[in-house]
């Protein structure tokens, strides 16, 4: 298996002649990020979305009309996809504890949570000038987007991709459910780094659920300002040498494919 990473928390995950995508966005609110190669994410199999927020979600109708196959989102994520003018057609509805295979890659479904924001990253972009300067109007149009893509608890999986005696464990938010039961010593843990000030120290948690054998971060990318930042990743290879000592730290460089 390998896997390239494309910015924000978009994933292409291969096994064989198998390709699954992973939460595509386009970055329409930062143009000077590289752009994404539609044509190559639109050539997937399948693609999964791990919870339908507009950067996830959104950006799945250009896609569809790019010669997309098939989607699989949850039940409401339909109903938002219906009600924001999305194709869903093609639209498969995605519960948790599903296990399901396309083409060489088996899919295994887990309840998740989403990230909740800490007070220090909400003020920094409330109180920052740039908010108000740079990324005011653009702020505006970013809230009423997001107001449209309303999730529910039950919307947010982490997803479980095993192929070739292999497996990766992509967590499309920070957060995890507590009744949930995830399995251990994936290959490699797919993890966000955005949304709490101190993420170095947040990921430990994770590192000691999950227990892999890689870690690879993703969503670090000031991918629509003014909400989010280029977050300092320094302390994330350190992080995971303390409480992982011998697995490896995957700060992923944009377009690049990562053997497993």
């Amino acid at each position: 298996m390998r896997i390239k990473w494309y910015g924000a928390a978009t994933l292409l995950i291969e096994a064989g002649k198998t390709r699954i995508l992973v939460d595509p966005y386009l970055k329409e609110y930062n143009r000077k990020l590289p752009p994404v190669p539609v044509e190559e994410l639109a050539a997937a199999d399948a693609a999964f979305i791990t919870h339908p927020h507009f950067d996830h979600f959104r950006d799945i109708s250009h896609l569809l009309e790019h010669g997309l196959k098939t989607v699989f989102v949850s039940e409401n994520g339909i109903r938002i996809a219906q009600e924001n003018g999305i194709p869903d057609g093609r639209m498969i509805p995605l519960a948790a504890n599903e296990k399901l295979t396309v083409g060489e890659i088996t899919v295994h479904t887990f309840q998740s949570r989403h990230c909740k924001f800490d007070a220090p990253t909400v003020l920094s972009v409330a109180l920052s000038p740039c908010t108000y300067l740079r990324h005011f109007r653009r702020g505006i149009e970013l809230a009423k987007t997001v107001k449209r893509f309303k999730l529910e608890e039950s919307d947010i999986y982490a997803l479980e991709f095993s192929a070739e005696g292999k497996k990766i464990m992509v967590l499309g938010s920070a957060g995890m459910d507590e009744n949930a039961e995830y399995p251990e010593g994936a290959d490699l843990l797919v993890l966000p780094y955005q949304g709490r000030a101190r993420m170095h120290k947040y990921i430990v948690r994770f590192l000691r659920e999950f227990s892999p054998k890689a870690v690879m971060i993703d969503h670090f990318d000031d991918a629509f300002p003014p909400f989010t930042r280029a977050v300092r990743t320094k302390k994330f290879a350190p992080t995971v040498e303390k409480y992982l000592p011998g697995a490896r730290a995957i700060q992923p460089v944009e377009g690049e494919w990562y053997e497993i």
